[in-house]
């Protein structure tokens, strides 16, 4: 638990361990700290899905660092992210059971039939936030503004995720209590 939140709080300053890196010429300095990560997600991860996309996050941001620079390679990474996470919520859509409907079915496991297509729709809203969100970050890249970049990853883009996930659970209540 204690190692799950550690690579939790890590992640989620990202962002700005980044910033300072390029800030002062360390980005050699972030990318191993973004390996440490790498491996604490390793370790902490239980289930062979988790493994796999560390490993994943691992190759792409690689391929990037080796294609593209050292420090666009670090600027990348929640663009690969938003990537990474639309192939699994959009690949989901073909799959019987959506990611969403597989967490609504953990807490409710005999979610009824209007209760699984509303997952199908949540699940249809993340992946068209994942687009735009990965689209905005790579346009804070393009704009070149190191800056910009951090607050858009490190504040906003959090804040949008909260607003997503609170909203859908204000919707969820009320759809609940209507049926």
């Amino acid at each position: 638990m204690l190692l799950k939140a550690l690579v939790i709080l890590l992640t989620l300053c990202y962002p700005f361990f980044v910033y300072w890196g390029l800030q002062n010429d360390h980005a050699s300095s972030v990318l191993i700290l973004l390996a440490a990560i790498f491996v604490l997600r390793w370790f902490g991860g239980r289930s062979s899905a988790e493994k796999l996309i560390v490993i994943a996050s691992i190759i792409g941001l690689a391929a990037t660092v080796l294609l593209v620079d050292e420090e666009k390679g670090l600027l990348f990474y929640p663009v690969l992210v938003n990537i990474g996470l639309l192939i699994i919520f959009g690949s989901s859509l073909f799959a019987p059971q959506t990611i969403i409907e597989k967490i609504a079915r953990i807490k409710e496991p005999s979610l009824p039939p209007e209760g699984v297509a509303y997952t199908r729709r949540v699940t249809w809203v993340w992946c068209i936030f994942f687009v735009l969100n990965g689209s905005v970050s790579a346009a804070t890249i393009a704009l070149g503004n190191e800056q910009l970049w951090m607050i858009y990853n490190g504040i906003v883009a959090y804040i949008l995720i909260g607003v997503l996930v609170v909203g859908e659970w204000i919707v969820r209540y009320y759809k609940k209590k209507k049926l």
